[in-house]
């Protein structure tokens, strides 16, 4: 059994966030060796681009430490909040069979823990395997609250490929020059868009391209010859990223916890939320080789086009005393290289031996995902700065969703308490439209609500996700929380009812937790609703989530205990 204790502590009183968390793994395995670790998390200053930070950190790291346990092991992970805001936990893309109470969208699956509160969340890997993470789940507070988890197979499983040299872990992510909650504050205020970040950064390091950020940059040592499994984690706040290493290919061998069908690429196209591993070999003449990555950007707005860089070092590359060479640098894709991306994705298939087919479906649902304008009764007012004065919305079929206060859904429904949430959410658009074309205005309001879609447990369901061109088409990346699902479809312009299932893949598809929409497409996904509970589905930019674009399902109980939400635990917070 290993035991893991993580603790945050304030370190200043601007950022008053504590986390302490055990984790203890119990091993399937009867012969399994007994280990124990203390991880401990506090909040420190962190310089970046010159200027030092008040950052929240785990374990005095940014970012997090990397879980490292196997399928089958179970984890308990007491969490007390120091700090001055709410803050709740989420381990994305673990199924969580009927125990939504581990999930972790505050006012969805629990309240948040509040400061100087306490929550332990509790849950077992069940028949995963793969590259996770795990991130805050409260306003702007994942920019820096996040690490990886990954999940080995069980003791004598093997990977489905030759066991790699040595695995990396890369985290992609977002680096903002302020506190990210005052950004999100001030877009709230405004009804503006919010400003974008000021760096990417490559396990917590802008990398060399940036000022102030050479002696930092993060170096992966390779040995000629050998193979490595990288793990690239997309733990971006609000962009996808385009990442390649210079001269190098990379073999896909699995995304979001799931195995693929291997196929080689010059260049991974990864959104918030996404996981992608790769084996890479070192197949070059020693030298030093950038890893680099940058913006796909599919919306027409303003983004962050720097570029983050690693270093991949071969430990016999010559080196001469006092000198230096700059590393080999790889060809990225154009900042809104819709081809490349859309190919890389298509390039992604399950096994077709590992597919468990839904040809027949019982729930089909057609949901638009995008963006919106709130029209102002003072366009004039300093809370009114969106385009024409309006305040920037987003919706799933032309709902806004509101998040409650008072209690969280999952306690709600669980407890019986009425007027928190309705489940009423259209099945369809309320209003059918053009919608890639030219939108009539008079769709671009929608309305707020906390609207939830019933499911009965075991029901067979299909989503055609469409994004929409109201205020701008855009790729959403759409993560449903306790479930994976198959894509089984994908296309650009508006979904044909009557003829695209005709193309449909239920040979190998990829089976996933996260997917963006095409820009200015669909994407049709398939999943059986074993999984009882409340759980959220939303556009994992955390920009767009903010403003309502979001829902959730509502899955009912089957027939007895084995289809049915375990009780909640006895610390679950209270709002």
């Amino acid at each position: 059994m290993e035991t893991y204790n993580l603790i945050v502590k304030p370190w200043c009183s601007h950022f008053f966030l504590g986390l302490f968390a055990m984790l203890a793994l119990l091993s399937l395995s009867a012969d399994a060796e007994t280990h124990y670790h203390q991880f401990v998390i506090q909040a420190k200053p962190v310089k970046r681009l010159c200027r030092t930070h008040n950052t929240i950190t785990v374990n005095g790291q940014f970012p997090g430490p990397t879980l490292e346990v196997r399928n089958g092991d179970s984890l308990v992970i007491r969490v007390v909040n120091s700090a001055q805001y709410n803050i709740s936990l989420h381990w994305h893309g673990i199924r969580q069979l009927r125990n939504p109470w581990a999930d972790g969208p505050s006012y969805v699956t629990q309240c948040p823990i509040q400061p100087g509160g306490t929550y332990t969340y509790r849950f077992t890997i069940i028949n995963q395997e793969g590259t996770l993470w795990w991130h805050a789940h409260t306003n702007w507070l994942r920019a820096t609250v996040y690490g990886a988890l990954i999940i080995h197979p069980k003791l004598g499983s093997p990977y489905p490929f030759s066991t790699p040299k040595r695995e990396y872990t890369i985290l992609l992510g977002e680096w903002f020059d302020r506190n990210p909650m005052d950004v999100l504050k001030l877009a709230q205020f405004t009804g503006a868009a919010p400003n974008v970040s000021d760096a990417f950064t490559i396990n917590g390091q802008p990398g060399d391209l940036y000022r102030c950020s050479s002696q930092e940059t993060k170096r992966f040592a390779i040995e000629s010859g050998e193979t490595v499994l990288l793990r690239i984690i997309g733990s971006m706040l609000n962009q996808e990223l385009f990442f390649a290493i210079a001269n190098h290919k990379m073999t896909v061998v699995g995304v979001d916890a799931a195995y693929t069908k291997p196929f080689t690429t010059n260049v991974v196209m990864i959104g918030p939320g996404q996981t992608t591993n790769v084996l890479l070999t070192a197949d070059q003449p020693p030298a030093h080789y950038y890893m680099a990555a940058h913006a796909y950007n599919t919306a027409n707005a303003p983004f962050d086009n720097t570029t983050t860089t690693a270093i991949l070092e071969y430990k016999s590359a010559p080196c001469k005393k006092g000198q230096s060479s700059r590393p080999v640098f790889p060809q990225l894709p154009g900042y809104n290289d819709t081809a490349t991306a859309t190919a890389f994705t298509a390039g992604i298939k399950s096994p077709a031996s590992q597919v468990k087919a839904i040809t027949d479906i019982d729930e089909n649902l057609f949901f638009t995902a995008g963006l919106g304008l709130n029209n102002c009764t003072r366009p004039n007012s300093p809370r009114c700065q969106g385009p024409n004065g309006t305040r920037i919305t987003a919706s799933m079929n032309n709902v806004s969703f509101v998040l409650p206060r008072t209690n969280s859904i999952m306690q709600a429904y669980y407890q019986g308490v009425p007027g928190v949430f309705t489940t009423d959410f259209p099945p369809v658009p309320p209003v059918q439209f053009d919608y890639t074309g030219n939108v009539s205005r008079g769709l671009w309001q929608p309305i707020p609500g906390t609207k939830l879609y019933k499911l009965k447990y075991g029901s067979r369901v299909q989503i055609v996700l469409q994004d929409t061109s109201i205020v701008t088409t855009e790729d959403h990346p759409m993560h449903i929380h306790g479930y994976h699902f198959y894509v089984v479809g994908s296309g650009f312009g508006n979904f044909n009812p009557r003829t695209d299932p005709a193309n449909f893949n239920f040979v190998d598809p990829p089976l996933r937790n996260t997917i963006g929409t095409n820009p200015g497409g669909w994407v049709a996904i398939r999943f059986v609703a074993d999984n009882p509970g409340v759980w959220l589905v939303h556009c994992h930019i955390d920009a767009h989530l903010s403003t309502g674009l979001a829902m959730a399902f509502l899955v009912e109980n089957g027939f007895g205990e084995s289809q049915s939400v375990i009780p909640p635990p006895a610390d679950l917070p209270t709002c």
